[in-house]
């Protein structure tokens, strides 16, 4: 490790936690991180205060007033049970369809030719435009499909399919007979397939020939004939999509069917409605080990949190262009390519691609111009991987300014300050952290960017508490931390709509996981600060939190300060035991590109 480095770690041991305190806004300076300080309006902070405040006070009023903007073929008798503890219901005894409100509520509105999904794939070497009206058109025939296969209201679909409009219209076409889907991350081998697929016990499988990544082609369908062969549930059919480009998949006769001989085989469905507490999907939860944890998404709140959320949180209107860059494996995928920006009647842009390599290190910043993209949603992983590589945007230039372009979401991990700065200085735009988990479905943490909040917080923070979420960082005897100090992340009853209903198949799992640990309060398992403007740090998981001589320490405020070394553009830090110290920290550590 480098002298500097070296010194800024030591430093860390042996100081209280802090981040960056003076709020900042890029400068026009080439590629240095000058900064200067942002006043921010009082009557702005005020509407962020003034909905905040509402949504805890008067919360069933506040998600009523949400819900009335989505569609509903019944409308609810009691907006927020709480009688079955920690259990909690929303918009009891409503019924909806959330493939209804992503897709036939704006074709019937007259928004049919308005762009729903565009596919990039530089893999590929292809861009692939689809309107409301097209997607409508492709959804009902493949709902009528799994219909045809047998699939009914409450059936379950396991989806494991690449990053392709096919993996969403599937998702839609459960949603939309009311069947439940459970995608499966496509970067996952037979044995994490198998494990998932038998917990799941699906009627139908929907899969494709390969995925295609930027060195080779992936094969699908051998991993899930090999899947299928270690466990002894067998579902009723697979449908499987042969990607035209590439060799169609050999199909076991009696269990497999072609995508397009599925459609042909059905008719188009219409939308069915399901209870408001009826389960959307279920998403399994990153590095299952032993027993799956699988979330299950209620559909009534669903909707109405992510729709409130577009405009809200990340400032979208009807016709703009949103980008999550993410897989649909994972839960931005599920809220944020697909669901979210469609209920909200956005176009979402689905990406095959990665932010190196696909050619360069400038492809995000392609898509970006290329499809006057609005906002991008990304985790600090892939901006620091571009940092790597292109140090000083040199691939990055030739695509700005982006003129559309408004801003930089993060989240999904810590995001370094000094990447942010970085990214933030070279495209002039606003790089705003959140914060937020699968259990959740959307924002505990945020800059709500419609809500009048300071674009350019204290840099290292992850906003304040998202309208809905109250927020709690506490000791172990349960009592408030003060500003800078390390403390638990807890989120205090009752938690909004969109949370999960429970873990599928594992209710008192569910119980003991999320809220044993302090009576009353959903336990994130994430380790944090809050600062004296409210403003929350989230620094580690509550298992990163290693104790060095007596003191508490967080590895992800370690690998900031590690980074603040200019050759390190990618840190882990861990604790390994010590005879003397009980633990002390290893860091692992990547260098810059040459």
């Amino acid at each position: 490790m480098a002298v500097g480095s070296r010194q800024v770690l030591l430093g860390v041991l042996s100081r209280k936690f802090s981040v960056i305190t003076k709020p900042i806004k890029p400068t026009k300076s080439g590629n240095s991180l000058s900064v200067h300080r942002c006043i921010s309006s009082s009557s702005f902070v005020n509407n962020y205060a003034k909905t905040f405040a509402d949504a805890l006070e008067k919360p069933e009023e506040f998600w009523s007033a949400a819900a009335d903007k989505v569609h509903w073929f019944k409308k609810w008798n009691k907006v927020l049970d709480q009688s079955r503890w920690p259990f909690t219901q929303w918009f009891v005894g409503g019924e909806l369809n959330t493939c209804y409100n992503a897709v036939d509520r704006h074709v019937s509105a007259g928004r049919g030719e308005d762009l729903a999904i565009i596919h990039d794939s530089p893999v590929t070497s292809s861009i692939r435009r689809i309107t409301y009206n097209e997607l409508l058109k492709l959804v009902e025939d493949f709902a009528g499909a799994l219909v045809a296969q047998g699939v009914r209201a409450g059936d379950r679909v396991v989806i494991y399919m690449p990053m392709i409009p096919e993996a969403m219209v599937a998702m839609l076409s459960c949603a939309r007979i009311g069947a439940v889907h459970s995608l499966v991350f496509g970067g996952f081998a037979a044995k994490e397939l198998s494990v998932r697929v038998a917990h799941t016990e699906p009627t139908v499988i929907v899969s494709a020939n390969c995925g295609v990544e930027p060195t080779r082609v992936v094969e699908y369908k051998p991993l899930l004939d090999e899947a299928l062969q270690l466990i002894d549930f067998k579902p009723r059919r697979c449908i499987i999509f042969n990607r035209p480009q590439f060799a169609p998949a050999t199909l076991k006769k009696g269990r497999d069917v072609e995508w397009n001989d599925a459609v042909s085989q059905g008719k188009p469905a219409e939308c069915v409605p399901v209870p408001a507490t009826d389960p959307l999907y279920l998403l399994y939860t990153s590095g299952t080990t032993g027993l799956p944890k699988a979330v299950v998404r209620p559909s009534g709140g669903h909707a109405v949190a992510l729709m409130w959320t577009m405009g809200n949180v990340y400032g979208m209107k009807p016709g703009d262009v949103w980008w999550a860059a993410s897989d649909l494996g994972w839960v931005v995928g599920h809220s944020y390519i697909t669901y979210a920006p469609l209920l909200s009647g956005v176009t979402s842009v689905i990406y095959e691609g990665k932010p190196v390599g696909t050619p360069d290190p400038g492809a995000f910043f392609r898509v970006l111009r290329e499809h006057q993209v609005k906002a991008l949603f990304v985790a600090p992983t892939a901006l620091r991987a571009i940092r790597a590589e292109d140090p000083h945007g040199d691939f990055i230039k030739p695509h700005l300014p982006l003129d559309k372009f408004e801003t930089l979401f993060v989240a999904g991990e810590h995001c370094d300050p000094e990447t942010a700065l970085w990214i933030q200085d070279l495209i002039q735009k606003p790089v705003l952290d959140h914060w937020w988990q699968t259990e959740t479905g959307w924002a505990i943490t945020a800059t709500c960017r419609s809500l009048g909040m300071d674009l350019y917080p204290s840099p290292g923070t992850t906003g304040k508490p998202v309208p809905g979420w109250n927020v709690q960082v506490l000791k172990p005897d349960g009592q408030q931390t003060k500003a800078g100090e390390l403390g638990q992340i807890f989120v205090k009853q009752p938690l909004p709509p969109g949370f999960m209903s429970t873990l599928y198949k594992a209710d008192q799992r569910f119980h003991e996981t999320y809220f044993s640990t302090m009576p009353g309060y959903y336990d994130t398992m994430d380790c944090g600060i809050r600062d004296d403007k409210g403003y929350i740090s989230v620094l580690s998981r509550s298992d990163d939190v290693i104790n060095v001589a007596g003191h508490r320490l967080s590895c992800g405020t370690i690998e900031e300060a590690v980074l603040d070394c200019s050759e390190v553009v990618e840190a882990a830090v861990i604790g390994v035991p010590d005879k003397l110290k009980g633990s002390v920290p290893l860091g692992l550590c990547v260098v810059r590109h040459g």
